[in-house]
């Protein structure tokens, strides 16, 4: 029995196949990075928390960087179709333990990105809705709105999902686009001027800060392996989504953070930003293309909001789904509906965490916007960093060990640099990481929070050890993907 076939009653192990071209999975991957989101705030949060005008010459070398990964990661793509991706891609490369502890990272951080998008919503629904109207329910209703959206939505077939990211993200990148035209078309006094792709603007003593605060920005561009068994041709599809999402990603931030030093100076947009903060890109707007466009603006960036929290929430539930099905997590989360072939308690099992945390932030009046969206989504960025390095390093062992057909590049060169960049990213990111949450120096969360990713890696390798040992037949499916859904349990 093929596991296209392996679907009985109201229940199913098998992802919906077939149902995702190139453009459905680029969709899903550009939305996850959110790169209205990222414009309107952490370029301007990296020009003023630094105090470095070379921000979009740092967007270039960070995407130059993930560029190298990608190629050793979609390379492995062709050999390890799986939803778990960097879980599966771990277990494959470093043993099954670091696969499953990878698999707990992953949970984590995902989670981290995912929730934390509920409080920015939820803080810029209720300031539109205050300009609009004069008054807005508190953010946390406007959370739960979306969070009721998202839910539903995540029941839903993967195509229709991408439908709607498919509208809402070509309508946020070519407001982007507008709005650096008109940036673009009202230069300073002291006209263009390329100085922020200097290298003297970007290395130096906060080269560190700028790199950890712009990292983030780039999460999700990962996540078209994730969809890899509910593509049409996984080994054609994921290499070219990945490279079209990452070359999307990395020129759009480039060129829209450089486009905004023009109309104020690259020598006045860190003072500037200092001073508007997140508004910036808005109050560009509004002096430029009139209020009613400015505002236009101000409610897509809700949208590219809530299209990061389908895109996220869609990845966490197919990881929860790929753990269920191989039985690392309870059998009941590798289960899919026979009619959407959705990860029915995957996708639950997202809703209420994010319930959980909506609840929790206004239960206690705590900040959506630092505490939970900075802080929280901060969090999640450092684990992904982690996992990419991990997976890198897991790319060179799997092909050391599997040599066959590819090229050196594919799987020596390019694995080999992007390891190294990658790990010394970190080191930069975790010296740095009381910038990035924004939080003194001496502040305990700065190390507490990177602490609580070796905290579960190392909860991860021990239950895998423990699989081993007590449950040898899941242990040994650690990994195998929709292979498991067949011969999976004891």
């Amino acid at each position: 029995m093929s596991i296209t076939e392996h679907r009985t009653g109201s229940v199913s192990d098998a992802l919906a196949q077939d149902r995702l071209g190139i453009p459905s999975v680029v969709f899903f991957v550009i939305s996850a990075a959110a790169p209205l989101t990222v414009i309107g705030g952490s370029v301007t949060a990296a020009y003023a928390a630094t105090g470095v005008s070379g921000v979009p010459l740092a967007f270039i070398l960070l995407g130059a960087i993930l560029g190298l990964f990608a190629v050793g990661y979609v390379t492995m793509a062709r050999y390890v179709v799986n939803a778990g991706a960097f879980y599966a891609y771990t277990a494959k490369g470093l043993g099954r333990p670091a696969g499953v502890a990878t698999a707990w990272v992953a949970l984590l951080a995902y989670n981290a990105l995912q929730v934390g998008l509920y409080g920015m919503i939820g803080a810029a629904g209720e300031a539109l809705i205050t300009d609009l109207f004069g008054a807005s329910p508190p953010w946390w209703v406007i959370g739960l709105v979306a969070w009721v959206l998202t839910g539903v939505l995540g029941l839903m077939r993967v195509d229709v999902n991408g439908k709607v990211l498919s509208v809402l993200l070509l309508t946020e990148i070519a407001v982007v686009i507008v709005f650096d035209i008109a940036d673009l078309l009202h230069p300073a006094a002291s006209g263009y001027s390329l100085d922020v792709f200097a290298p003297g603007n970007l290395f130096g003593p906060a080269l560190g800060a700028v790199i950890a605060i712009c990292i983030a920005s780039f999460a999700g561009f990962e996540s078209s392996v994730v969809f890899s068994e509910e593509t049409k041709d996984p080994r054609r599809t994921v290499p070219i989504a990945t490279y079209i999402a990452l070359a999307v990603i990395s020129g759009l931030y480039a060129l829209s953070s450089w486009a905004m030093t023009v109309p104020i100076g690259s020598d006045r947009i860190v003072a500037v930003s200092r001073e508007q903060g997140s508004a910036l890109l808005f109050n560009l707007a509004g002096q430029h293309l009139g209020s009613t466009v400015a505002t236009i603006g101000s409610l897509l960036f809700v949208t590219s909001l809530f299209a990061a929290l389908i895109a996220f929430h869609n990845t966490i539930a197919r990881y929860v789904f790929a753990l269920g099905r191989e039985r690392v997590l309870p059998a009941v989360f590798g289960r899919t509906s026979p009619r959407t072939g959705a990860p029915v308690n995957g996708s639950v099992a997202q809703s209420v965490i994010g319930l959980a945390t909506i609840v929790v932030f206004a239960a206690f009046g705590l900040d959506p916007v630092i505490q939970l969206f900075f802080t929280v989504g901060s969090f999640g960025g450092l684990g992904l960093l982690m996992m990419l390095a991990a997976t890198s390093v897991s790319v060179l062992v799997f092909f050391d060990k599997n040599p066959g057909s590819e090229n050196a590049w594919r799987t020596r060169i390019a694995p080999g640099i992007a390891s190294f960049l990658l790990f010394v990213v970190i080191v930069l990111v975790m010296l740095n990481f009381d910038v990035v949450l924004g939080v003194s120096p001496d502040s305990p969360l700065r190390w507490i929070m990177p602490a609580v990713y070796f905290v579960a890696a190392g909860f991860g390798v021990a239950w895998g050890f423990s699989l081993r040992a007590r449950r040898p037949k899941v242990y040994a499916n650690i990994g195998l993907g929709a292979q498991a859904a067949v011969g999976g349990t004891e």
